[in-house]
């Protein structure tokens, strides 16, 4: 998500939209796509940030033409979650749509920023701030929550680390390849119960994580399945799994089996030999 942000925010930050389609599939629309048309119309895109598992794009008003250089006031923004296998891309006006394309706001450049999403878990939403809240993740931001704020997260927890790193209520935007991949970094275990960590466990957490993150954003991000970037690239995390999906497959520190249990739900890879 980070990655699509921030491609997404490089390339048409300071652009205008001037036209908006969306499709006739109701599922990815939290808010009415007949609303979503009047609301971005003429509205300059001032920039792009993720927010836990959101795209925001903040919006300037449409009855603000100046200062185009330099951005205006926010007044409004289109949120997007991409769900399982949304992609948010930044493509020509006359490139070929993609099968399942859901959303085309054109800008006034001639790009395009397109929702794409095949099965429809995605949302996209307006928010018009002078009639509402902006939006904010429940959770704290992982890449620079410093160590008191991140060990109070966990304090007297009873759920296993894995669970509680992927709450969002606590920590927003972590996935499961990330916890899988920090909790490999800290040799923790993800069943651990997050309340028993000591404080040097939880700091050195909190830095694989960030490290983990990092260094997933410099490459891209992760394509396992339908992740692309904001041109349509895949990313190349994957190729460093230490143990996300390596089920069976040795080690790359010790040489023993990766292990894979199911922890709230989710498909948890750890070494058991290495995270203790």
């Amino acid at each position: 998500m980070e990655t699509i942000a921030r491609g997404v925010n490089a390339r048409v930050r300071g652009d205008r939209i001037v036209e908006a389609w969306f499709g006739s599939h109701r599922e990815p629309f939290k808010t009415p796509p007949a609303r979503q048309l009047k609301g971005l119309i003429e509205r300059r895109i001032e920039s792009v940030h993720r927010s836990g598992k959101h795209i925001v794009v903040e919006l300037g008003r449409q009855d603000d033409p100046r200062r185009s250089a330099e951005g205006g006031e926010i007044s409004a923004q289109w949120i997007v979650h991409l769900g399982m296998t949304g992609r948010l891309l930044v493509t020509t006006h006359d490139a070929a749509a993609a099968k399942h394309t859901h959303a085309r706001l054109r800008l006034k450049s001639g790009r395009e920023l397109r929702f794409v999403d095949p099965r429809r878990f995605g949302r996209l939403e307006f928010r018009d701030l002078a009639k509402g809240t902006a939006f904010g993740g429940p959770g704290a931001e992982p890449l620079t929550i410093e160590g008191e704020e991140f060990a109070e997260l966990f304090r007297g927890r009873k759920l296993a680390i894995k669970a509680a790193l992927l709450n969002q209520t606590l920590l927003a935007g972590v996935g499961n390849i990330y916890a899988d991949e920090s909790l490999f970094r800290a040799g923790i275990r993800p069943k651990r119960r997050a309340g028993k960590l000591t404080r040097v466990e939880l700091e050195r957490l909190r830095r694989a994580l960030k490290e983990v993150l990092e260094h997933a954003i410099r490459l891209g991000g992760s394509s396992v399945s339908d992740y692309v970037d904001a041109d349509g690239m895949k990313g190349f995390f994957q190729l460093e799994h230490n143990v996300y999906q390596r089920t069976g497959e040795p080690c790359r520190k010790c040489g023993s089996d990766i292990k894979k249990i199911v922890i709230a739900g989710r498909s948890t890879h750890y070494c058991a030999r290495c995270q203790h």
